[in-house]
């Protein structure tokens, strides 16, 4: 079995499935192996905030990619506005279906960056104009930043708030 990927229950994986023009991110656990059909459990995510984004014209070719070809690497930039979530469980052939082992640390950054509705606080930092509103968003969003348990986490939204220029 030279080059081809094995697969086996516990394995990390970052996949997609379609809703109408663009692609649902799924991250999960593989929860059962037979042939090329693994179960996977976990959650499945849609970017509807970068979907109003590209839909009102304020998203360049780049957010369009991600969501008709969501990677695990960029898949951050298109959960940085309003997400919606649901638990997943589903069935995929590894020989058709767009799947990829990810990292244990991968999956809990993505994971834990939508449950712990981050997506929805950087949107309102974004989103408000200047003023006390803003303000009061930022310093909830920093709140939240200071008390993730996950370092990686953490780390990882420091870095995208620095990037978007929301941290003073």
């Amino acid at each position: 079995m030279f080059g081809k990927k094995t697969w086996q229950e516990g394995d990390h994986v970052f996949t997609s499935v379609q809703d109408g023009e663009y692609r649902n991110i799924i991250v999960g656990v593989v929860t059962g192996v037979e042939d090329s059909k693994i179960g996977v459990n976990g959650i499945i995510i849609n970017p509807v905030g970068l979907k109003n984004k590209v839909v009102q014209g304020k998203a360049g070719p780049q957010s369009i990619e991600q969501l008709k070809n969501p990677n695990p690497k960029d898949c951050i930039l298109a959960l940085i506005y309003r997400v919606e979530h649901d638990n997943y469980t589903g069935v995929f052939d590894v020989n058709t279906d767009p799947i990829l082992k990810i990292h244990k640390r991968i999956h809990n950054v993505i994971d834990g960056w939508v449950r712990e509705s981050i997506p929805e606080l950087i949107n309102n930092v974004l989103s408000l104009p200047d003023g006390t509103e803003k303000d009061q968003a930022k310093r909830i969003l920093k709140q939240r930043m200071d008390t993730l348990y996950d370092q990686e986490l953490k780390k990882y939204m420091y870095s995208i708030c620095r990037s978007l220029k929301i941290l003073n």
